[in-house]
């Protein structure tokens, strides 16, 4: 969070100190004392992945820091615990919500729970899809990140033609999937064409290299694409798909292959199974999120960059959304995405890639621990020492 950002929600904080008391806002929008009843309500997907754990700790600290009650609840992988989170939330009398979707379109009926009651909602880097009822979205570029992932695949193997590729996606049921993907195609597409690779798992998007694809208009190709090629965001998932993919292939699409993984966990699973067959001499394997174990992975060898999306500053860029909407203002924003009903006002944080060569830069930032990075010490050593000599 920049100074000024910070200034704007500790002025507001201070505020609300001297008055003795919580502001929220009345159903009129106008502000409101209250004692007990928390202010902001935060619903994440699950508690299982350490990527939402830091989303967690960001949000309480922030708004905490800024004199604003909160609750954070988490879905645990089921839409109906989604809604019960957000019922439970309205009953409390937030004001804002914040809400990772578990499943883009089911999430619907929950946020349309929350405006019935009046409160704001931000869709926080999944945006809901097929209603009225969000009002913004803080995100990072999907889109970007796919187009990342997929040239860094393209780089790798520049001037070499027949390269296996594996596709992989997250969920079908997060819009954000169907984004990266897009992203993606819309680079390794014409090098597919072009023969630099070869469809290795995906005969389902064969017919449309060259082609670009519209995650709007073209929404019902990439489901049956995706479809074949969903991780869920699951590391065993993924795990079972890539050793069942390299089964099917026994006797082709082997030796050195490209890897699309959408996120890190799936791409330490797909690495986990490539690197126990004898047919696969390397691999290089994409990922994102800038995990602590995926960073071990690239110290070891075994997954070859991570898209880093610095969760602190997406939950900081949410948080000033929410002191804008609890001191009367209206977020600034900077794009627009369509849901499908509508376009819903957004902000995007930058992404960056992460290899081997630039491996101390989350750990610089302290984002991540250096000591719990497998295999970094020796790596920071080797790094130290070549640019000292």
């Amino acid at each position: 969070m920049d100074k000024k950002s910070i200034a704007t929600i500790l002025i507001f904080a201070m505020t609300v100190s001297i008055a003795g008391c919580t502001l929220g806002r009345d159903d009129r929008g106008d502000l409101k004392e209250s004692s007990d009843e928390v202010q902001v309500g935060i619903v994440l997907p699950t508690k299982d992945e350490p990527r939402w754990l830091q989303d967690e700790a960001a949000f309480t600290s922030i708004l905490k820091d800024a004199g604003f009650t909160s609750e954070v609840l988490f879905s645990q992988g089921s839409s109906a615990t989604e809604l019960a989170n957000v019922e439970s939330l309205v009953e409390k009398n937030i004001d804002v919500l914040v809400i990772c979707a578990q499943d883009a379109a089911a999430a619907g009926r929950a946020v349309e729970a929350a405006h019935e009651a009046d409160v704001e909602v931000i869709c926080y880097d999944r945006l809901i899809t097929d209603t009225d009822a969000v009002d913004y979205y803080v995100t990072f570029n999907s889109y970007d990140v796919g187009v990342l992932q997929g040239q860094y695949l393209i780089d790798a193997y520049e001037g070499q033609t027949g390269v296996p590729l594996y596709l992989y996606c997250g969920a079908t049921t997060d819009n954000n999937a169907y984004i990266f993907f897009t992203g993606a195609w819309s680079v390794l597409s014409s090098a597919i064409a072009d023969g630099q690779f070869v469809l290795a798992n995906c005969d389902a998007i064969a017919p449309y290299a060259g082609q670009d694809l519209d995650v709007n208009e073209d929404r019902e190709i990439l489901a049956d694409v995706l479809g074949t090629i969903t991780t869920n965001w699951d590391l065993n998932t993924a795990k079972s798909l890539a050793s069942a993919n390299l089964v099917t292939n026994a006797h082709t699409f082997k030796g050195d292959c490209a890897i699309l993984a959408p996120n890190d966990g799936t791409a330490r699973g797909i690495a986990d199974a490539f690197s126990v067959d004898p047919d696969i001499t390397s691999f290089v394997i994409t990922g994102q999120d800038c995990e602590t174990d995926s960073l071990g992975y690239i110290c070891s060898g075994m997954q070859s960059m991570t898209v880093w999306k610095n969760t602190t500053e997406l939950a900081s860029m949410a948080c000033d959304m929410v002191s804008d909407i609890l001191s009367g203002r209206e977020p600034s924003t900077t794009v627009t995405y369509d849901n499908g009903n509508l376009a819903v006002p957004a902000n995007e944080t930058a992404v960056t890639v992460i290899t081997i060569d630039n491996i101390s830069e989350p750990v610089d930032a302290g984002y991540v621990d250096p000591e719990d990075i497998e295999g970094y010490e020796e790596i920071a050593e080797d790094c130290h020492h070549n640019t000292t000599l």
